[in-house]
C-alpha cells in the first residue's frame, strides 16, 4: 500500500485499513531494507503498535487530521526519551521534552516511527557526512541521497513513512527531495517552530517537510505550522494574511541563460527547459531576471560570517571533542574561529544591500522557477571533492533563507539514466500555501510516479484549491477594472490577483453608463429577468487593501454583493438604479469586452 497521507486517510475512513496494519507493514519494509543507514533510532515495534491500537480504540480519534499516519523526524529534532545525536554519537543527549512541531503532529494522530540519519550537525547537502553511514538515492545506490536531511527523504521515498521532518538552512529540505522524487517544503522562516531543534544557523533554520505530494505537505504544514511563542524566532502570519498569487495566471522568474549553471549535466538543462515550457502551459508568463544578487547572497552563507553561527552552538563541544566530528564538518565549523564581530557586521551590511537589490525582482514576478540543483553526484565523486561539490549543490538554494523566502522543491522528470530531476518554486515570505498549490498543479501536469515509483501522482488526491485564501476578499469586476482595461492597475497595485473568470447569475442586466471617464458599465439585478449572465473576473484582494479600494470608487458605482452562476456570492461593482435611466442596455453582449469589441467593428 502507498502511504500518501490523503490516500491512507481515505482507506482508514472507509474501513479498508487500520493503523496497526500499517505499523506492521512499515516495520516489515524496514526489516527488509535494513535499519542503517536511513535510521539512527527506531521506536520499538511494540511501542508503535501500542500507539496504533490506542488510536483505533478512541472513536473520536478518526477525525484527527493525521490519524494513523506514520512519520519520521531528523535526528537533530528532539523527542522526549529518545536520544538526539545530530549525527554525532559523542554529542548525544536525551531530551526531557518533545519539540513543539513534533508534539503538534503527535497530537493530530500521527505515529512516530523513528529518527533519521543526517549530515552531521546538519552541515552539508550531500548525505555522506555521518558515522551512521551514507544514504543513497533511492534510484541508484552509487549516487548521493542529498543532505543534510538524507534519512528523512529516503524514508519517505522508499515508502517507509508517509512524511518526514527535516531541517533546512542551506537547502537541506530541498536537495534530498530533488534526488529522491519528492516534494520538499521549506516553509517561511518561523512558520514551523524550531524549538527543540539543534541549531545549525539559528537565525536561518527552518523545519522542513518531505512528502510524496504537495497535498500531503500542505496537510502536515496545517498541523505543524502553528505559532510557538516559545520559539524566539517564531513568527505568526502577518496581519494582512499570507502572501499569495494566482496559480492559474502568474509571472515566473528564470535566470538569464548566462547565469544558469548545470555543471556539465546536459540532461538537467534539458529537463529545466521542459519545466519552463510546462509552467507557460499552466498559465505562467516567463520573465528573465538578474540572478547575480541571488548568487552573491548564496555565496555569503558559507564564505561569509554565518558559518560562525554553527560554531556558536558547538563551541564547547568543538573545543573539547573536535576529534569526534566528521573531518569535513569539523573543517567547516572550526574555520569560523577566525571570524570577528567586525566580519559579522560587514556580512550583515552586505546582505542588506543584496536584499534591496533582489526586492526589485519581486515587483516583476510572483514566483521564481529554478533548478533545485544543477546536477547530482556519485558518492565516490563527493568523497574525492567534498566541499566544492557540496558548494555546487547550493548554487540555487543557499540564498533562500538569507533573503527570507519560502520554497517548494517538486519533481520535474527523470534523466535518461533513471535519475530524477527537480525544480524549486520560490516566493516571498508567507507565500507557502500559494507555492504548494502551484507545485501541485505542476507536479500533476506530468506523467510521474511518487517517491520510488510507489504509485502515479495522478492517482493521488490534489490540493483543494480555495477560491480565496484567508486574509483576502473576493471582488468581482465587470468593466474598466477587467484585465487589460484602464483601471485594472487599481487591483494589481494593491497586490490583488485573478482567481477566475466566470458569469453572474441569470437575473442581471448590464448598461453602458453615460458621461463616465474612462467609460464604465453598470450592473443591476432585476429579479425575474432570465438572461445568460454577465462576464465577471473574480479577484482576491488583501483585506488590508480593501477599504482603500472601496473609498476610491466614484458614484454612481458602489460595492455590493453579487450572485455568481454557481450560486456563490462575492463582493462586486454594482450600479445605483437611477444611473441607468437613459443609458444603453448592453446585456445582450454578455459583458464589457463583448460590448467594447462591437464598437470596434
Amino acid at each position: 500500500m502507498s502511504l500518501d497521507i490523503t490516500g491512507l486517510l481515505d482507506a482508514y475512513r472507509a474501513g479498508a485499513a487500520r493503523p496497526a496494519e500499517i505499523v506492521e507493514a512499515v516495520y516489515a519494509r524496514i526489516e527488509a531494507r535494513g535499519t542503517r543507514p536511513v535510521w539512527i533510532h527506531l521506536v520499538s515495534k511494540e511501542e508503535a503498535l501500542e500507539r496504533a491500537r490506542a488510536l483505533e480504540e478512541d472513536s473520536a480519534a478518526l477525525a484527527l487530521p493525521l490519524y494513523g499516519i506514520p512519520f519520521a523526524v531528523k535526528d537533530n529534532i528532539d523527542v522526549a526519551g529518545m536520544q538526539t545525536t545530530a549525527g554525532c554519537p559523542a554529542f548525544a543527549y536525551t531530551p526531557q521534552s518533545t519539540a513543539f512541531a513534533v508534539q503538534r503532529l503527535l497530537d493530530a494522530g500521527a505515529m512516530l516511527i523513528g529518527k533519521t540519519n543526517l549530515d552531521q550537525f546538519a552541515t552539508g547537502l550531500v548525505g555522506t557526512r555521518s558515522p551512521y553511514g551514507a544514504c543513497s538515492c533511492v534510484f541508484d545506490e552509487d549516487y548521493i541521497s542529498g543532505g543534510s536531511s538524507s534519512g528523512s527523504a529516503v524514508a519517505v521515498a522508499a515508502g517507509l513513512v508517509s512524511f518526514a521532518l527535516g531541517t533546512d538552512t542551506a537547502g537541506s529540505g530541498r536537495v534530498p527531495a530533488a534526488f529522491n522524487n519528492l516534494v520538499g517544503l521549506k516553509p517561511s522562516r518561523g512558520v514551523v517552530s524550531a524549538a527543540g531543534v539543534v541549531p545549525a544557523c539559528r537565525t536561518l533554520d527552518c523545519v522542513s517537510i518531505f512528502a510524496l505530494t504537495s497535498a500531503d505537505a500542505q496537510a502536515v504544514l496545517q498541523v505543524a505550522g502553528q505559532f510557538d511563542a516559545g520559539d524566539a524566532y517564531g513568527r505568526p502570519q502577518p496581519d494582512g494574511g499570507p502572501a499569495s498569487f494566482s496559480t492559474t495566471r502568474f509571472r515566473f522568474g528564470v535566470p538569464a541563460a548566462g547565469a544558469l549553471e548545470f555543471f556539465g549535466d546536459g540532461a538537467a538543462a534539458r529537463l529545466y527547459e521542459i519545466a519552463i515550457a510546462r509552467m507557460v502551459e499552466l498559465g505562467g508568463e516567463k520573465v528573465e531576471i538578474d540572478y547575480e544578487p541571488f548568487r552573491a547572497t548564496a555565496n555569503l552563507l558559507y564564505s561569509g560570517p554565518w558559518v560562525a553561527e554553527r560554531l556558536a552552538v558547538l563551541a564547547g563541544f568543538a573545543g573539547t571533542s573536535a576529534d569526534e566530528m566528521h573531518p569535513t564538518v569539523r573543517q567547516i565549523i572550526t574555520s569560523a574561529g577566525r571570524l570577528s564581530a567586525v566580519d559579522a557586521f560587514a556580512g550583515a551590511y552586505r546582505l542588506a544591500e543584496l536584499k534591496r537589490l533582489t526586492e526589485t525582482c519581486w515587483a516583476e514576478i510572483d514566483v521564481m522557477l529554478l533548478p533545485t540543483t544543477g546536477t547530482i553526484y556519485t558518492k565516490a565523486a563527493v568523497e574525492s571533492e567534498p566541499i566544492q561539490l557540496n558548494t555546487n549543490l547550493g548554487y540555487y538554494t543557499n540564498f533562500v533563507n538569507l533573503l527570507d523566502l519560502a520554497a517548494v522543491a517538486v519533481p520535474a522528470g527523470f534523466r535518461e539514466n533513471g535519475l530524477p530531476f527537480g525544480v524549486s518554486l520560490i516566493g516571498p515570505a508567507f507565500s507557502d500555501d500559494a507555492l504548494l498549490r502551484l507545485a501541485d498543479r505542476f507536479h500533476r501536469a506530468q506523467d510521474l510516479s511518487i517517491g520510488a515509483h510507489l504509485r502515479p501522482v495522478g492517482s493521488t488526491q490534489p490540493i483543494d484549491h480555495p477560491e480565496c485564501p484567508e486574509g483576502y476578499v473576493s471582488v468581482a469586476v465587470v468593466g474598466a477594472h477587467l484585465s487589460g482595461q484602464p483601471l485594472n492597475y487599481q487591483l494589481t497595485e494593491r497586490n490583488a490577483y485573478l482567481l477566475k473568470t466566470t458569469t453572474t447569475a441569470s437575473d442581471y442586466r448590464f448598461y453602458a453608463l453615460r458621461n463616465t471617464t474612462p467609460p464604465k458599465p453598470g450592473l443591476v439585478r432585476t429579479p425575474g429577468f432570465a438572461g445568460a449572465g454577465i462576464e465577471v473576473e473574480v479577484w482576491a484582494m488583501p483585506e488590508t487593501q480593501f477599504g482603500g479600494f472601496v473609498a476610491a470608487i466614484p458614484p454612481p458605482l458602489s460595492i455590493g454583493t453579487v450572485e455568481l452562476c454557481d450560486g456563490s456570492q462575492v463582493k462586486c461593482f454594482l450600479c445605483e438604479p437611477y444611473a441607468v435611466e437613459g443609458s444603453v442596455e448592453i446585456t445582450s453582449f454578455g459583458g464589457w469586452r463583448g460590448f467594447r469589441a462591437s464598437l470596434a467593428k
